[in-house]
Parts: C-alpha cells; structure tokens; sequence
C-alpha cells in the first residue's frame, strides 16, 4: 500500500468516525506530510474541512429542530 492510499484510509477512517478533534489533528498533521505532493496533501485536507464543515451544519440542524420541538407559540414546554 502506497503512503497516499494509507493517507486516504486514515482519512476515510477519521470522517467516518465523525469527531471533529480527530479530523482537526489529522487536518495539522497533513500539513507536514513531506511525502505527500501538494495536490494530494490539499485534496485530503479539503475532504477533511467538507467533513467539518458538514458536521458543524448538521449539529446546528439538530439543534434548530430540538428547539423547535421544545418551544410551541413561543412557549417552553
């Protein structure tokens, strides 16, 4: 296995994982992968901020919709 393809199961594993603290560490540690190109280093990183990205969305839906469950005509229930 070639050190990008060990790169992509490492980052496939991470986001598969869904904690933000791991894809932000792994995000760093790409940075100083020297044997990665650049390209193949950004492509990485890039699916590891959609990642975030996407995470964060999707935990402020979640939280919306608890809201709105909770509160009926502008009353906590």
């Amino acid at each position: 296995m070639s050190h990008l393809e060990e790169v992509v199961a490492r980052v496939d594993a991470v986001i598969k994982e869904s904690v933000i603290a791991h894809m932000n560490e792994l995000l760093v540690a790409l940075s100083d992968d020297a044997a990665l190109s650049r390209d193949d280093r950004y492509a990485q990183q890039q699916r590891l901020r959609n990642a975030i990205a996407h995470h964060g969305r999707h935990h402020k839906e979640e939280l919306e919709a608890r809201r709105e469950q909770l509160t009926k005509d502008g009353v906590i229930l």
